[in-house]
């Protein structure tokens, strides 16, 4: 298993800079969002922790902070808290999306208002993940935290890599080959702050004219990113769809394979050992197959009717393994984007894995993969106040994630659909027509 050492610790308040290559220790602390030192007390609640089991009922969950600080059964709120009565309803941890492409702030509200309080990006030109992240550390915009990984990391990468990083200038127009090369870029990554380093392993679903199965590194090439990503604290995700190049990068000790549509039991088995995680994005596939959304293309439509079953198999292969399995959407969050983390679940489900398991995958399995599961992730104490209520019980309809009534991110709240009352119409407690 590919050790993440300190890569994502304390990203949100404590993340190192750097500059010019030397570590700077941070000593400044943000100043907590607006709202976050008010204490609030959810009575009636019924609270689903994964990283227990079952259901606490009627329990009473007290956050001050932006901190979990009680979770109880009965009782009511403290006498200077804010209560809510939740009547029953299911109160959860906040999603976890572990491969978006969220690159503005709009796009970042979306996805925060359908329930994701913690997202990984994958790829973002211009380091716009970077900056987004920076700016929810600093408080007074709405959005979930995010964990940046830049540009991706592939044979071409993008030409804006080389207006943000012009000291790779002499890359630009050619292949990035051979470990030297391939440690210069993630040196640049690191440089930029990021949290994870993406790397392509294989090409794109996604575009009509490429092959997703077709390798683009070879084992030594990714070994010589892993080590110097990792020498830097920073793991690495590979996108792989073909097994030969999620083998190699597998072998190389990424932390996790991105999508793995086409993954043989061989590599699924090498994972488990080396204690790598997957994260199949297997909704988006779907998205491949119907028009609109992120993808309407003819070919795209052809490829998706077979990738999808494959994905599915894969999927389900790796999880009857024993093979950590993360959710994760691959989507902007756009306004044409029809995909949300609840899709993912019911997918997850689907593949044979329990209500309860699906949610870890989106939670506490997640927040293992991005080295934050000792801060978020579950309703405990000393947790962050990563929540969101649902009407119903999802561990018996997982699809209660499609409605999501109430948000709050470290401890404020970005949505509260749970009382529409006459005198609070046009009111803060009316949540805007893009919620969702």
């Amino acid at each position: 298993m590919s050790s993440i050492t300190s890569a994502p610790a304390a990203f949100r308040r404590f993340r190192p800079a750097r500059c010019a290559g030397v570590l700077l220790v941070g000593l400044a602390v943000p100043a907590p969002s607006a709202g976050q030192s008010e204490t609030i007390a959810f009575t009636g609640a019924s609270v689903i922790d994964p990283g227990t089991s079952g259901v606490l009922l009627n329990a009473t969950v007290v956050v001050r902070d932006g901190v979990i600080v009680s979770v109880e059964e009965g009782g009511g709120a403290p006498a200077a808290a804010r209560a809510i009565d939740l009547g029953g309803r299911f109160l959860v941890p906040g999603l976890i999306d572990a491969h978006v492409h969220i690159g503005t702030l709009e796009a970042a509200r979306r996805a925060l208002r359908s329930g994701v309080t913690t997202a990984r990006s994958m790829g973002a030109g211009f380091f716009a993940d970077v900056g987004l992240r920076e700016l929810f550390r600093r408080g007074g915009l709405e959005g979930p935290e995010i964990l940046a990984a830049g540009y991706h990391v592939r044979p071409r990468p993008a030409e804006g890599l080389f207006l943000d990083e012009p000291g790779l200038g002499d890359l630009l127009g050619r292949d990035v080959r051979g470990p030297e090369a391939m440690g210069r870029v993630a040196r640049a990554m690191l440089d930029r702050g990021v949290d994870f380093v993406k790397v392509n392993a294989t090409e794109r679903a996604g575009l009509p004219e490429t092959d997703p199965r077709k390798p683009f590194f070879t084992e030594a090439e990714l070994s010589a990113l892993v080590a110097e990503a990792e020498g830097g604290g920073v793991p690495v995700a590979a996108h792989a769809h073909g097994d030969r190049g999620g083998r190699a990068a597998v072998a190389a000790g990424v932390r996790s394979i991105e999508h793995g549509t086409y993954l043989r039991d061989e590599t699924l088995r090498l994972m488990r050992e080396r204690g790598t995680y997957l994260v199949p994005t297997i909704a988006v596939v779907s998205d491949l197959t119907v028009p609109g959304g992120d993808y309407d293309d003819p070919v795209l439509q052809v490829r998706g009717r077979h990738m999808l079953p494959r994905v599915r198999e894969t999927a389900a292969a790796a999880h009857a393994l024993g093979v950590p399995v993360v959710a994760a959407t691959d989507t902007g969050y756009g306004s044409e984007s029809v995909l949300r983390m609840s899709h993912e679940l019911i997918e997850f489900v689907g593949i044979g894995m329990s209500e309860i398991e699906a949610i870890r995958a989106a939670t506490t399995v997640a927040a293992e993969l991005l080295g934050i599961g000792d801060r978020t992730g579950r309703v405990a104490p000393g947790f962050e106040a990563d929540l969101l209520v649902l009407d119903r019980n999802p561990l018996d309809d997982i699809g209660q994630y499609q409605d999501v009534l109430f948000v709050m991110s470290d401890g404020t709240i970005a949505l509260d659909r749970l009382d529409f009352r006459a005198d609070a119409v046009g009111g803060r407690r009316v949540p805007d027509a893009d919620w969702q």
